[in-house]
């Protein structure tokens, strides 16, 4: 047998060690309440022992001899040391932490309390101790001391803390406890006073809008009060983006992504929360123009004559030219109402298509998205090519249409990191007569742009009239880019200029910048040099181009 096993005479060792003697008729739970109960009076007579001993220590005053031979002495004022120092220590019941020896910096602590703030600081004492050595009394029950260099680490604010706490308990100001902070209260009118001036605010915003719209009816606007609210709202928004170049707020339609709400109701609303200060410096630049001194006089040179009868020509042929109809012909406006009741995919061309969801972005206070402008070049362009047939009934310029995607490769990639180089693989845009360009600013206004070959310029048309230099600046830089990729030489630029008109059609609302961007491209590619189009027109022009998409073909009344 090896002497690792076990002798046989050794006892079995217990299974597990019973961890109280087990007795018989329950023996075993006597003992631990008997044991409970004597530990319990031990801590008990503990407590009130050490309880007596700290109240009897602490009633006993300190020894002021002893203390002062171990304090070190200070000298005065004169530089020789005091024969006898008085005694400069804090109380027995002020413990000193050793932070307070061992600090280098001397500012005081933020935030110390009233017991703290008390104590005389290191200056003040030192200068307190000359000529007869007597010390200031301190605040603290009538014991002299010495406040020592505070410290700014974390343990220093805790430790003042406690001095705070210990202070207030000596003064009898009660138990210990923290400083609880001031709650400031509203006034009981403080709900009153708010909702009153909300409501004066809006009522002279109110006030301010009336009257600029009743000085814009006098100067020839046509469209109703909530029309001119929505644009008013609308110019302040845009003015925000263009002066201090933010992205667009969430609170603005997304022109790209959202997609309008089902009915013929108005997928938004404007608010009545326009600045103020916005209503007025359009109320002054307003009354501004009339205040302008009338031209002075001026003798006709044969220039002068000469633009006048061309302009005389240009009013005579815009009288004779027809109106535009407010309504479509009874039988075009019954499919238009069938287009609008069809779902899913309603007309294609080239690569463009459009769906029920799109359409409905012509119903009457709508955005257009990229889809239908997209799909309305697409028709141009198509026409365009078409026209180049000897048989066809009606010529038409020679014109290139760039995507919605366009500008926003340009603006924010560049020519090089935006690739425009293949967008022109297969077309020479310097052989056609006129570039059409939509722009959408910052997913919030459409504006049309062209690149006029014909007349060498390069025209930008805004239904905001708002300054367009970045549109003549990036489309410039676009030609000498292509220019010098395609035929390797820079851009001559002689003779060309930025043609931005003045009487270019208004929008009266913040809804039709889509529609007239469109009809803008559209009048462009005939060649007309003037719109003749008006706000007043938005209604038949929104219906004349739903059924001009539903059938992929332009209508051919006026």
């Amino acid at each position: 047998m090896t002497s690792r096993k076990r002798q046989a005479s050794d006892s079995l060792l217990p299974m597990r060690s019973a961890k109280y003697q087990r007795t018989e008729e329950n023996q075993g739970i006597w003992q631990r309440w008997r044991q409970l109960g004597t530990e319990a009076l031990t801590l008990g007579y503990e407590t009130v022992r050490l309880g007596c001993l700290s109240f009897m220590k602490s009633s006993q005053k300190p020894d002021t001899s002893q203390a002062a031979s171990q304090q070190p002495e200070i000298p005065n004022q004169s530089g020789s040391l005091p024969s006898q120092a008085p005694l400069l220590a804090l109380p027995s019941r002020l413990p000193i932490p050793e932070e307070f020896h061992k600090a280098k910096e001397s500012r005081p602590v933020l935030g110390r309390s009233r017991l703290s703030s008390s104590l005389p600081s290191r200056s003040e004492s030192s200068n307190a101790l000359n000529g007869n050595g007597n010390s200031p009394p301190s605040t603290l029950t009538g014991h002299t001391s010495v406040t020592p260099v505070p410290s700014t680490s974390k343990e220093h604010i805790q430790h003042s803390q406690s001095y705070d706490f210990i202070g207030s308990s000596v003064h009898g100001r009660g138990v210990l406890s923290g400083i609880r902070p001031r709650r400031s209260r509203d006034h009981i009118y403080a709900r009153v006073h708010r909702a009153k001036v909300q409501e004066d605010r809006k009522k002279d915003r109110e006030e301010l809008v009336q009257e600029l719209f009743h000085f814009k009816r006098s100067t020839g606007y046509t469209s109703d009060f909530d029309s001119f609210k929505s644009l008013i709202n609308y110019q302040a928004r845009l003015e925000i983006l263009e002066r201090h170049a933010l992205s667009p707020s969430p609170s603005l339609t997304d022109l790209r992504a959202k997609q309008p709400s089902s009915g013929r109701s108005r997928r938004y609303s404007f608010s009545d929360d326009v600045n103020p200060d916005f209503l007025e410096r359009a109320l002054r630049k307003a009354k501004k123009s009339f205040e302008l001194p009338p031209p002075k006089p001026f003798s006709p040179s044969h220039d002068r004559l000469r633009l006048s009868a061309r302009h005389r020509d240009e009013a005579i042929e815009k009288r004779l030219r027809p109106k535009l109809p407010k309504v479509l012909p009874p039988d075009a406006d019954t499919q238009v109402h069938a287009l609008l009741c069809k779902k899913g995919v309603i007309s294609k061309v080239a690569r463009e298509s459009v769906n029920d969801r799109d359409l409905s972005r012509l119903l009457p206070g709508q955005w257009l998205n990229d889809e239908i402008i997209n799909f309305y070049g697409a028709m141009i362009l198509t026409r365009s090519e078409s026209s180049r047939d000897p048989t066809a009934k009606r010529r038409m310029l020679d014109v290139h249409y760039f995507s919605t995607f366009f500008w926003p490769k340009l603006k924010n990639e560049g020519y090089e990191q935006g690739r425009l180089a293949k967008w022109t693989k297969k077309i020479d845009i310097f052989s056609k007569d006129v570039i059409l360009i939509p722009i959408n600013h910052n997913n919030s206004h459409w504006t049309g742009a062209a690149i006029n070959f014909r007349r060498k310029r390069i025209e930008s048309y805004d239904s905001m009239n708002l300054d367009r230099h970045q549109v003549f600046k990036a489309l410039r830089s676009y030609l000498d880019s292509e220019h010098r990729n395609k035929r390797k030489k820079p851009f001559d630029f002689t003779g060309w200029q930025n043609h931005n008109p003045e009487d270019t059609p208004q929008q009266e609302n913040g809804y039709d910048c889509g529609v007239f961007t469109c009809q803008f491209l559209e009048s462009l590619s005939k060649g007309e040099e003037g719109f003749y189009f008006s706000q007043r027109d938005m209604t038949y022009l929104r219906r004349r181009m739903i059924w001009e998409i539903g059938h992929a073909k332009f209508l051919d009344s006026p």
